[in-house]
């Protein structure tokens, strides 16, 4: 994929902050590349899978020009673990829970599809789907 998805997270609809924290320690052990400047990273998995990761501000992250099964695997990981909610422009916000759909803006829920998917396989499923 060659466009940008953003992790997110919300609470009664407005924007809340993630835990970078945590989201670097799920994704320092990937990194192979990295520029403090700009707060991105340069993740690749075992299959080979890369994608370009910027920490935007407190309530979002970038993933750039991502694509494959071991990246979607990441994503699943590090949405779990943040709590957070996978949006993808033109196409569905990726949400962990059916229960998360009451933490998102209403915009997100009720103008385009929202989609459970817990796995990289149903994270990647939904976003071809789209």
């Amino acid at each position: 994929m060659s466009f940008d998805i953003f992790v997110c997270r919300f609470e009664n609809g407005e924007p809340a902050t993630l835990d970078m924290r945590a989201a670097y320690e799920v994704l320092d052990p990937y990194a192979v590349g990295r520029d403090p400047e700009t707060d991105f990273l340069l993740v690749s998995t075992a299959e080979g899978d890369e994608a370009g990761v910027y920490f935007n501000n407190p309530t979002g992250i970038t993933f750039n020009r991502c694509g494959g099964g071991g990246i979607m695997d990441l994503l699943a990981v590090l949405l779990r673990r943040l709590g957070a909610v996978l949006v993808v422009p033109g196409g569905p916000t990726v949400i962990q829970r059916d229960e998360d759909r009451e933490l998102l803006p209403a915009s997100l829920r009720d103008e385009w599809p929202v989609v459970v998917a817990r796995t990289g396989a149903e994270i990647d499923r939904a976003i071809r789907a789209s």
